[in-house]
């Protein structure tokens, strides 16, 4: 993977970008039938970096047909597993080749800091899609025990035009954790980037054409609800894979048993624990993963641990220990590598995220650290301490970098805080014996359950949640491909001489 870069060589990079504006339908970028456009800004300079031509219904019908026609010739999906390895490991190759540029791209797009685009986003996205690449030729289909009367084979096939909406907060890693199984199961594609974050799907398009992926196969058309609601409800896409808010999530589930009952996948929001119990051996082990947890990419993360549940004898040495972690973590130009706090993304979700803040002061609770915005739309890294489970804080996602702090003084009260929840996608366990580790792991309900760690995994393991965090499937490992695919029985009669 490439190295990270100067400030001053980044933002050279970021002055010689040529930045996509139309979306990428059968093959070639394609103007809007409104004839309008939509701003896209630098979120951690308000300065405008383009305008995005606005689309609507009417070319989501365009792209659609492209890919149903893609679809229907076979021209991706009747080609080997071997054949369509080699185009996916392509792709993986041209995206690191243009790593630099598109780190930039994001970073500009979205307020997150180079470094971590650069470090984590762009190495997370190639091995993304060079693993499930790798994959299409190692899953097996089945035969069923039948007898010698009879042999019944059970095979996966493409399950046809899927839609994959995506979020904001990764754009391309959301991306590659879509279209890496969907391609590699022999799907055509309808991508729906976030506005406010549509720059790099439209330029990976681009690249996947270089590689070798027909036209029609891989299509992106940006835009908000004008273009999302189009593909849940529309009666030719077989499949709708979303990322995104619950609230929305409901939205498709809705779309579907309103057209032509699609399938729906989705992966929404959290209210993450983080549980340390008082056993936890290394108590700056665990600040360094609950710093990561809470405020990597500025909190805005369905997976980030935005509850700390701990022990009420260990809370104030763990708070100062964080603290001191907190300090490597420089606030500021997001080009600048050194720092690792960019902006929100938005001036409507940092408006959303300082409702909070207000909240917190008038409720006059107890700020351990931060509080306070700076340059627009920063906020700093910001700890709540005696958050009790009523507070809206503790039950709503701020998806912003506030920590709200809970203590317990049972394993029992800690499972039940750690479970008082309507969402259950993701929680951390830190404890320094095996039973009390398992057993938390266990009794949590969430979709993914860490021990001594923040993380989700890596390419091997599924990820999505319990409750209201998710429905219907998971986004990456082996899993991820049965969603994109049919179940067919294929029963063949050998009746004996």
């Amino acid at each position: 993977m490439a190295d990270l870069l100067s400030a001053a060589q980044y933002a050279a990079i970021a002055k010689g970008l040529v930045l996509p504006t139309q979306a990428f339908i059968n093959g070639a970028f394609r103007p809007a039938a409104s004839g309008t456009t939509f701003e896209t800004t630098n979120p951690a300079t308000g300065a405008v970096l383009t305008a995005i031509e606005a689309y609507d219904t009417r070319d989501v019908d365009v792209a659609v047909a492209a890919a149903k026609a893609a679809f229907e010739d076979g021209r991706w999906h009747k080609r080997s597993p071997a054949e369509r390895k080699q185009v996916l490991l392509r792709l993986a190759d041209l995206l690191e080749d243009n790593a630099h540029e598109l780190a930039v791209m994001e970073s500009l797009d979205s307020g997150k800091p180079v470094h971590e685009c650069q470090t984590i986003d762009l190495p997370e996205t190639i091995g993304t899609i060079r693993w499930h690449a790798e994959l299409i030729d190692k899953i097996y289909d089945s035969t069923a025990p039948t007898g010698s009367n009879a042999l019944a084979l059970v095979v996966r096939e493409p399950i046809g035009v899927v839609g994959l909406v995506l979020p904001w907060n990764f754009p391309l890693l959301m991306l590659a954790w879509k279209i890496a199984p969907s391609l590699a199961a022999g799907c055509s594609v309808v991508v729906k980037p976030a506005p406010e974050t549509a720059l790099t799907a439209l330029r990976v398009a681009e690249l996947a054409q270089q590689a070798g992926i027909p036209a029609g196969v891989f299509n992106v058309v940006p835009g908000g609800a004008e273009v999302g609601e189009p593909i849940g409800r529309h009666m030719d896409v077989a499949m709708v894979s979303f990322t995104g808010s619950t609230a929305t999530g409901r939205r498709f589930l809705s779309y579907a048993a309103e057209s032509n009952l699609k399938r729906i996948v989705l992966e929404c929001g959290g209210k993450n624990p983080a549980v340390v119990l008082k056993d936890a051996e290394d108590l700056d082990s665990v600040a360094s993963h609950v710093v990561n947890g809470a405020f990597w990419n500025m909190g805005e993360n369905c997976s980030a641990s935005s509850r700390l549940i701990v022990h009420a004898d260990i809370k104030d040495e763990l708070l100062r220990r964080i603290a001191v972690h907190l300090r490597d973590w420089k606030m500021g130009d997001p080009l600048d590598p050194e720092n690792r706090l960019g902006s929100l993304v938005s001036r409507a979700h940092f408006n959303k995220v300082r409702e909070f803040l207000d909240e917190i002061v008038a409720e006059k609770r107890p700020v351990v650290l931060g509080g306070g915005t700076e340059h627009g739309i920063f906020v700093e890294p910001t700890i709540v301490d005696g958050v009790t489970p009523d507070a809206r804080l503790f039950r709503e996602e701020v998806f912003g970098p506030v920590l709200a702090v809970t203590t317990f003084e049972t394993i029992e009260e800690a499972i039940t805080l750690a479970n008082d929840t309507v969402y259950g996608l993701a929680a951390s366990v830190y404890t320094g014996n095996l039973r009390n580790a398992l057993r938390l792991a266990r009794e949590i309900r969430a979709g993914v359950v860490t021990v001594n760690c923040f993380g989700e995994g890596d390419s091997s393991t599924p990820f999505g949640g319990y409750n209201q965090s998710g429905f219907g499937g998971r986004d990456k490992s082996a899993w991820a491909h049965d969603q994109y695919t049919e179940l067919k029985t294929i029963w063949i009669d050998t009746p004996q001489p």
